[in-house]
């Protein structure tokens, strides 16, 4: 087997239209489509990001919290490119959102930082 891309990532929120609105209107993800489940009460939002690498939204009833501090086994962090992270950080902190400095990767050369969505799940922003 050979993997050719990664094709999607699914996250889970706690509160849909605040998701909804964190990665639609402040991140800027197209939305390719909308569902909603009735009989697991959930919602499903298909985002794309950069027309190439989709998101999936979900929202399902009582879902437990992400163990993040101290980092758990698993996924560590979403990094998103961006072309500007001077930009970008002040997009994010226009809506309030708390960025951690900006550092340079040892190993490239380039800019990153990181962020939370709404349920704290640790983004980072990656400056191509």
């Amino acid at each position: 087997m050979k993997i050719k891309k990664i094709h999607h990532v699914a996250i889970i929120c706690s509160d849909y239209e605040k998701s909804k609105n964190f990665y639609v209107n402040i991140l800027g993800c197209d939305i390719v489509q909308e569902t909603y489940r009735a009989e697991r009460k959930s919602y499903k939002l298909d985002l794309m990001v950069g027309g190439e690498y989709q998101l999936e939204l979900f929202s399902f009833p009582e879902s437990p919290n992400r163990l993040s501090y101290p980092e758990a086994k698993g996924l560590r962090h979403l990094a998103f490119e961006v072309e500007d992270i001077n930009q970008a950080v002040k997009d994010l902190e226009k809506e309030n959102i708390p960025v951690e400095p900006i550092r340079v990767d040892e190993l490239t050369g380039k800019r990153f930082t990181f962020f939370c969505d709404p349920d704290d799940l640790p983004l980072e922003i990656y400056e191509k």
